[in-house]
């Protein structure tokens, strides 16, 4: 059995400690939200977690491998990250964008296989995002990016999903179909969430999603 486990970590930015002694574990299949204020930390230490930023003390491990001695390729194709802000010039068609996950896959010249293609468009239907597969993603509203986002980390196929703020900008009914989304994968998850309540929400009945 897999397991993500950040112990006693403690991130410094600029001489200012961010996060200090943290200490969390994952493990497989389990959906684990880290929940607080906007600005106790949660991002910073998220990004010690999928390798945005070398914590100033502590470790991170999956499945009892130290995240900051794998390669690049080799993280990637255990944890997949979904941001609260996409870049704004991020203007690719949807698919492209999903396509991108496969990356940590392929060799540098290669191009996604028949097997590929197939996760691409599983991942694209598993987060009900098939219809906008020939559209622009600057075009898409935020529960639509949101979606398609996740669709790329799926498609990543990771032991890990962290996502940071999923739900961050959206309207309530789109929170809940996005978090809907992410429960009714078999991916160990590690969510950000600054609402209490939103974080505490049952599961809705299939029915009942959009």
């Amino acid at each position: 059995m897999m397991r993500l486990d950040a112990d006693a970590v403690t991130a410094v930015i600029d001489g200012h400690t961010i996060v200090s002694r943290a200490s969390l574990q994952v493990d497989d299949g389990e959906m684990v939200g880290l929940v607080g204020p906007n600005g106790s930390g949660k991002s910073t230490l998220l990004r010690c977690i999928y390798r945005a930023l070398r914590p100033y003390a502590g470790t991170v491990t999956v499945d009892g491998d130290d995240v900051w001695r794998l390669s690049a390729r080799a993280a990637a194709r255990r944890t997949a990250v979904v941001v609260q802000e996409p870049a704004s010039d991020f203007d690719f068609a949807v698919r492209d964008v999903v396509t991108m996950g496969r990356t940590p896959h392929l060799g540098l010249l290669d191009r996604p296989s028949a097997r590929d293609e197939d996760l691409i468009d599983r991942s694209l239907i598993q987060v009900g995002a098939a219809h906008l597969a020939d559209r622009r993603f600057a075009s898409l509203s935020g529960g639509e990016k949101q979606r398609v986002l996740l669709a790329r980390a799926l498609a990543q196929q990771p032991w890990l999903l962290v996502l940071d703020e999923p739900t961050n900008h959206l309207d309530v009914g789109h929170q809940l179909d996005v978090l809907e989304l992410v429960r009714a994968q078999a991916t160990a998850t590690l969510a950000a969430l600054h609402d209490l309540n939103l974080a505490a929400a049952p599961a809705r009945a299939p029915d009942s999603q959009r």
